[in-house]
């Protein structure tokens, strides 16, 4: 029988390096690991252990229902926020992420390839020991495929590899299911074996261009092989 693992909370930490509270986890030897939406609201409106963090202007969301699923509604209005949460996860072991995500509504001018443009609706970030993102993003204008990196000098040093995976409002109101090998990207984009994950987060910026953005995150799942992830 194939065994999944739903995260349990054991306690609470924050990162002063991140601004974000995420919530520690224990792991089995589970084939798979879910970061689902269904925990109880808490006091910023997102299901536990998720923690809000504003970066710019007022977050807008809200859980709904899904058909079965609790999924997460993104809307930004000239407005930068994010939804984190902390795991510590052997990428070699659990090489896979999959995610499923729906647009409503496209920042027209986004585009990641210029700074005054980089706003992107929906944003999957997973995090690295050793200060290193692979930022996964459906993006308004630049191709599927077009990679590129931030990097962050103060409070902290970070290297930020931003990965377009999906581009234009072609399938606006859909829901997508992406699959990525997370172990295979690192390598890639970074040169070097990866670390242990250490955090998911799930973002959207509209600031930049000033624009308005909607779009819904459903379960996000770390997985030991490619039929679990499907």
């Amino acid at each position: 029988m194939r065994k999944y693992l739903q995260i349990c909370a054991v306690g609470i930490v924050f990162s002063v390096l991140t601004g974000i509270f995420f919530v520690k986890l224990s792991l089995s030897d589970a084939q798979s690991i879910i970061f689902d939406f269904d925990g109880k609201i808490n006091s910023s409106g997102v299901a536990a252990p998720w923690e809000l963090k504003e970066k710019s202007g007022n977050a807008d969301v809200k859980i709904i229902s899904d058909s079965s699923e609790k999924v997460i509604q993104l809307k930004c209005d000239d407005a930068s926020f994010s939804l984190g949460r902390e795991v510590k996860v052997d990428v070699k072991n659990y090489p896979y992420v999959t995610w499923k995500w729906k647009v409503l509504k496209l920042p027209p001018k986004g585009d990641v390839r210029k700074d005054k443009t980089n706003d992107q609706v929906l944003q999957l970030l997973v995090a690295f020991e050793g200060r290193k993102i692979l930022s996964y993003i459906w993006d308004s204008n630049a191709p599927e495929g077009t990679v590129t990196e931030e990097s962050v000098a103060w409070p902290v040093s970070l290297r930020i590899k931003i990965i377009t995976v999906k581009s234009g409002a072609a399938d606006i109101g859909k829901w997508l299911t992406m699959t990525r090998n997370v172990y295979d990207d690192y390598r890639k984009f970074f040169k070097e074996e990866p670390p242990y994950v250490k955090g998911v987060r799930v973002q959207t910026n509209c600031q930049h261009t000033e624009s308005i953005g909607e779009g819904y995150f459903g379960k996000i799942i770390l997985s030991r092989n490619l039929a679990v992830a499907r």
